[in-house]
């Protein structure tokens, strides 16, 4: 057995249009699965695919939808298994967002968003990808997580997401509970802040508020950690392939942190 091949697999990334998800969709494909990403705007989508064409000379499919709307759900079921064959192996949730706010002066409107983006859309997701999984017999679901699901930030701000992210972490462990029995493993991925390109300009400002620069700034954030570095997408990646490949089909309802130590001391 190939442990770590994906060969003849079909992925679809939701979130795949930037960031991680972006990552994680490359990864995939350079693994040997078919990859649809997926995200709210197709422009963003035609751009991801263009850099990853770029980047690793491998292509995917994309198809636009919100995940925070069953219907739309439903429609991208069905559209990529028209693309990738009429069978979907693996399901990665990337999606959501991040709305720092002081506990106290949290907007509630915009809780109400995060949770909406970054769990409902999960449990939607899960629900009709899981019907299709059940099907075959088989499937797994990775859900992009956080450390922020296990450990609370020191200062302020950060209410929201952590709240989304622990949800996450229990929504994974309760799925892959229920939808064991059918061959499908539910699994999440729990990293630290990583730079990604979509972080560059928030670290630039950042950098410049504390009146360094960015490499300053980027090696000064990592001192907290026992890898004394900042995470970066490809540290990610390797963790989602192991999830969707051979080599992890023994494992289900775990959060694997790839967070440089982090949570070891945390």
């Amino acid at each position: 057995m190939k442990l770590f091949d994906l060969t003849g697999k079909s992925a679809v990334v939701v979130g795949g249009a930037g960031g991680l998800g972006q990552a994680i969709a490359q990864g995939l494909a350079e693994a040997g699965a078919k990859v649809l990403i997926s995200s709210r705007k197709e422009e963003s989508l035609r751009k991801a695919r263009e850099e990853i064409k770029a980047a690793a000379n491998v292509d995917v499919y994309y198809a636009a939808a919100d995940a925070t709307d069953e219907k739309q759900v439903i429609s991208l079921l069905e559209e990529a298994k028209s693309k990738l064959g009429g069978r979907i192996d693996i399901l990665v949730n990337a999606q959501g967002f991040n709305k720092k706010q002081d506990a106290l002066e949290f907007d509630i409107e915009t809780f109400r968003q995060m949770l909406d983006a970054n769990i409902t859309s999960f449990m939607i997701t899960a629900k009709h990808f899981g019907r299709h999984f059940k099907e075959n017999g088989y499937g797994k679901i990775i859900n992009l997580s956080s450390v922020r699901g296990k450990i609370a930030t020191k200062g302020p701000g950060n209410a929201g997401y952590c709240a989304t992210k622990g949800a996450v972490d229990m929504l994974t462990k309760q799925l892959a509970s229920e939808l064991g029995p059918f061959g499908i493993t539910v699994n999440a991925i729990g990293p630290n802040i990583t730079a990604t390109p979509m972080m560059v300009s928030i670290f630039e400002k950042r950098a410049a508020d504390a009146g360094v620069d960015v490499e300053t700034y980027l090696k000064q954030q990592g001192e907290g950690n026992p890898l004394r570095r900042m995470g970066t997408p490809e540290d990610i990646v390797g963790t989602a392939v192991f999830l969707a490949a051979p080599a992890s089909d023994f494992m289900t309802g775990n959060i694997l942190y790839p967070d440089g130590g982090l949570t070891a001391i945390g």
